[in-house]
């Protein structure tokens, strides 16, 4: 975290931070998709053979397999699964029509992951063990483009994590218990969601 990243946080609670951090890397992306001509597999040489074939329910498995690698479970402390993160991407993503470009971003990144485990591991992402996943995610960590993908799902992790249950993660406040946060009164009903309200 930067001393501006603590200076924001201190000022105005991490809610601030984390919508200013989602903003910069936004913004970062569509300068690296500007500079590739309004393509991203040109940043990444190893995206020229990803499978296009690879349909969104193979991509979806892909992500989850990501997220519980990222935010493994604990016996004290609850992981991607626990706070049922593929839920609130999926709900956010299917929601909120901001968030289009997210969705194609994240899925078409799920392909060129597969990709490039069957490459380094000669196998789907899904067979191989914890080591050769960290050293799949480490060198799609190495290119700007990879590494802008990866942030983009720790990003939507951490939402999971501090979001109303409303929204499809956090089931019955379990990210709120392990933070030991107590949420703001009253919580948004259904049709009262941020989704909701953006329509009207």
């Amino acid at each position: 975290m930067t001393r501006h990243d603590k200076r924001l946080t201190e000022a105005t609670g991490p809610q601030a931070w984390l919508a200013e951090w989602h903003g910069r890397l936004l913004s970062r992306r569509r300068f690296l998709l500007q500079l590739a001509g309004g393509s991203v597999a040109a940043l990444l040489p190893w995206t020229a053979s990803a499978d296009p074939e690879l349909n969104d329910a193979a991509r979806w498995q892909v992500l989850d397999r990501v997220q519980q690698h990222l935010f493994p479970g604990e016996p004290d402390a609850p992981g991607a699964q626990e706070i049922r993160a593929l839920d609130y991407l999926k709900f956010t993503l299917a929601n909120d029509p901001r968030k289009a470009e997210d969705g194609r971003f994240i899925l078409q990144g799920a392909g060129w992951l597969e990709d490039m485990a069957r490459r380094l591991g000669q196998a789907s992402f899904l067979a191989l063990d914890e080591e050769r996943r960290e050293l799949v995610l480490r060198e799609i960590e190495k290119s700007e483009a990879g590494s802008n993908w990866l942030s983009l799902i720790l990003l939507y992790l951490i939402e999971s994590l501090l979001a109303d249950p409303v929204y499809g993660g956090n089931p019955d406040g379990v990210g709120w218990r392990w933070l030991a946060h107590i949420p703001g009164f009253p919580h948004p009903p259904p049709d009262k969601r941020y989704m909701e309200l953006q329509k009207l």
